[in-house]
């Protein structure tokens, strides 16, 4: 989540955040079924057993059930203390159990190319953002190690993980920089760190999303900025998203792949080269989604894997035009969410999910926005990853309080109508692990809720 604009910009955000068969052989290169340390990569139980694909605008899963992805973000490991925050004083199990117990059935994971390579060459330090007095558990463990762990604990309580490359550098701000390449990170390198963590996590069916790049933006003069058009150039961020997630696809040709969208695109008649602001659709980071109709994604053999990924904010992060005079949840869906990307869930192209949406409750009009928007998630059954877990998110605040413990109930209540929920239990998406693990009293499997599923499973 950051700062957005139609022109300029908006409050920054305080501490937050064709492919071949050769690809198969470039997995086998630079997978490693172990750490630096040694350290077996973790494989689920029963692995390969809860993949999804998609299915016109639903996801499904092996037996063709529809499921529904309701979970939310949880930033550090994009930062440079490169792993979880809040690790500095809350513990790692108790926060994960919680989520589970409480409907997040998907945890969005920002990370950076950075620390990925710095994963695959075997250079993982022992974070010091870790209180280890909270949890012991992971005294003298590696970022990677930790990262692992979490991947454990969220098998444990029947939740599903999804990475989210948020930018290039380890860095609190690096969300800011509007492209995918930076410095020495090059564009190469950010397709070689998503073959390397796809390889290593390949057989292990808790990771079972990859958001390809957290939003790419750029306004028309802007240099660099991303761009949506049927080109190869380097800033074409449609190219980008089909060669990572065929390359991505390679490797493991059952992980969903997640494209959002940019900041703007030209209107009608008129082309990238213009400089003028009059020329151009203009809406959040990642937002844009208008370009899908002339140029979708193509994934070749592997489209049943794609997923749309807009993300959405309201105006205390920004007081975008449609949030002037009279506006309500009808006007923000006819002239924000329909044209951007609500149209490619209408017309049945794709699934989408909301992979950033949330804010500050204002009891004023930031509540309104976010109240319409949970209305139309939870209507149309749309996927949605919460913003988010953190309480140190500036603009937006977070689902726990400052001591990383407390939830804020008030914000849960609003969001719970927007989490998948069957008989008074959440949903979860693993096919034998209830939602918050096997004793669990609020949520229940995917075989649980689809019996039959059980059964083929």
């Amino acid at each position: 989540m950051r700062w957005h604009s139609t022109r300029g910009r908006g409050p920054g955000r305080a501490a937050s955040v064709a492919l071949t068969a050769a690809a198969a052989l470039v997995a086998l290169s630079v997978a490693s079924p172990s750490d630096a340390t040694g350290t077996p990569a973790p494989r689920a139980a029963g692995a390969g057993t809860d993949w999804l694909h998609t299915d016109g605008n639903r996801i499904v899963d092996a037996q063709g059930n529809e499921v529904w992805l309701t979970g939310a973000n949880w930033f550090g490991f994009n930062a440079g203390e490169r792993v979880f925050h809040g690790l500095w004083s809350a513990n790692l199990e108790t926060i994960t159990r919680s989520m589970a117990e409480r409907g997040i059935n998907i945890v969005r994971v920002p990370i950076s190319t950075q620390l990925l390579l710095e994963w695959r060459d075997g250079r993982a330090a022992v974070p010091g953002a870790v209180n280890t007095w909270a949890n012991p558990e992971l005294k003298d463990r590696t970022t990677l190690q930790v990262f692992d762990a979490f991947l454990a604990l969220a098998e444990k309580y029947g939740m599903k993980v999804m990475l989210d490359v948020h930018s290039a550098e380890a860095d609190n701000s690096g969300h800011v920089h509007p492209v995918w390449w930076k410095g020495t990170v090059t564009t190469e390198d950010f397709y070689a760190a998503w073959e390397w963590v796809t390889a290593r996590y390949r057989t292990n069916d808790t990771l079972v999303a990859m958001d390809v790049k957290n939003e790419p933006h750029g306004t028309q003069s802007a240099s660099p900025r991303a761009k949506w058009d049927g080109s190869t150039d380097q800033d074409n961020f449609k190219h980008v998203c089909e060669t990572a997630g065929k390359r991505i696809l390679a490797i493991n040709p059952q992980v969903l792949v997640l494209c959002e969208g940019t900041e703007i695109y030209p209107k009608n008649g008129t082309g990238w080269n213009s400089t003028a602001a009059a020329d151009y659709h203009f809406t959040w980071w990642g937002g844009n989604l208008r370009g899908a109709r002339d140029h979708p994604v193509d994934l070749g053999e592997h489209q049943d894997q794609l997923v749309y990924s807009p993300h959405d904010y309201g105006p205390l992060v920004h007081q975008q035009p449609w949030f002037q005079g009279d506006w309500n949840r009808t006007t923000l869906e006819r002239d924000v969410w329909d044209p951007n990307w609500l149209y490619l869930h209408k017309e049945d192209t794709a699934p989408l999910l909301i992979g950033e949406w949330g804010g500050h409750l204002d009891n004023g009009p930031n509540q309104k926005w976010m109240t319409a928007l949970r209305d139309l998630i939870a209507e149309n059954r749309i996927h949605q990853t919460f913003w988010c877990l953190n309480p140190n998110s500036g603009d937006t605040g977070g689902l726990l309080g400052h001591d990383w413990a407390t939830w804020d109930e008030a914000k849960y209540a609003l969001l719970k109508p927007a989490l998948w929920q069957s008989g008074n239990r959440f949903v979860g998406l693993d096919h034998e692990v209830p939602l918050g693990g096997v004793n669990s009293t609020t949520g229940i499997s995917l075989g649980d809720h689809y019996p039959t599923a059980a059964t083929a499973h």
